[in-house]
């Protein structure tokens, strides 16, 4: 008999181990809570661990967002070796004498990549090239040219925790590649590198303080069943508490809530929140997360320069 899918609404903050891919932990984890609606906002690759949002029912109309965040990420790279993939899984191709390495060298390096850079993306990455994913070509043995992409390195430390490996903490934009980071630091040195291990630890404005592992979702299935891990779920606006916000009326509520605007007069409280608010494409103007005059979380709304605010993804059915 197949089993009765529920509306589930929710972020769950994952520590993703390392082994299973990114979809597969999705799918248990969907699977567990009779999720009718799921998704991730980046995936991880199956060596890597570490924090991994999964978006359920209403969530998932803010993946587009986690997506485009920032990400913090904790690597570990083994010099002295160059694969075709960047980290240990891949072919040899190059092996090298590990230099002795100054402070002064790390430092350096640390300017040289940090700021804006740019990174051609690695052959085992999920980017199409012709319409096929880079890694599925790289398992055929085919390599294509990939054009460098710009990314932007907001912080970066890196230090040795052995004579051959460094400790590499970055915080960086979205569709950067620690491998490729990693390779290019090892270049650099004169010895190459590989990543070893790679574990995200920041994604937007989640840190890896409120992760839960497999083993916790499980253990609180077995105990409580689906409703267990629902206790787990952030709720969607968490994934946007950095932007600003509005609350709205009674009656520009009921409006919104059938895709109307709010007029400056109906808004009955503003916070600014970041500066660095994220703006509508389509228009320029800032995005803001819309309250109802309950407190309820209604919509993303576009702040207009006349007040009003405008809907731009609502998270409520009219009634």
């Amino acid at each position: 008999m197949a089993r009765i899918r529920r509306e589930v609404d929710g972020i769950l903050l994952l520590d993703k181990p390392r082994g299973p891919s990114s979809t597969q932990v999705l799918g248990r984890v969907k699977y567990l809570l009779q999720a009718k609606k799921a998704g991730h906002t980046g995936a991880l690759d199956p060596r890597a661990t570490g924090l991994l949002p999964l978006c359920f029912g209403q969530a998932t109309k803010v993946s587009g967002w986690l997506l485009d965040a920032d990400k913090h990420y904790i690597a570990e790279a083994r010099l002295g070796i160059e694969t075709d993939s960047a980290d240990l899984d891949g072919e040899v191709i190059r092996e090298a004498p590990v230099p002795a390495i100054e402070p002064e060298q790390l430092w350096a390096l640390e300017r040289q990549f940090s700021g804006a850079q740019e990174q051609v993306p690695p052959m085992v990455s999920a980017l199409k090239h012709d319409g096929q994913r880079l890694y599925e070509l790289a398992r055929k043995g085919v390599e294509v040219e990939r054009p460098p992409r710009p990314v932007q390195i907001h912080a970066l430390s890196i230090e040795p925790v052995a004579p051959d490996r460094l400790r590499i903490d970055v915080r960086c934009s979205k569709g950067t590649y620690v491998r490729s980071l990693v390779a290019d630091i090892g270049h650099a040195l004169g010895c190459g590198a590989a990543v070893d291990s790679l574990r995200r630890v920041g994604h937007g404005p989640f840190e890896a303080a409120a992760m839960v592992t497999m083993e916790q979702v499980e253990a609180a299935f077995e105990t409580g069943g689906a409703a267990a891990i629902e206790a787990m779920l952030q709720p969607p606006e968490a994934a946007l508490t950095h932007w600003p916000s509005v609350s709205l009326d009674a009656q520009a509520s009921a409006a919104m809530r059938h895709g109307h605007a709010a007029s400056a007069e109906a808004i009955e409280l503003y916070a600014p929140g970041a500066k660095d608010a994220p703006v509508d494409p389509e228009t320029g103007w800032p995005l803001v997360r819309v309250y109802d005059a309950e407190g309820g979380f209604l919509a993303v709304g576009v702040r207009e320069p006349d007040g009003r605010v405008r809907p731009r993804r609502l998270f409520v059915s009219a009634p």
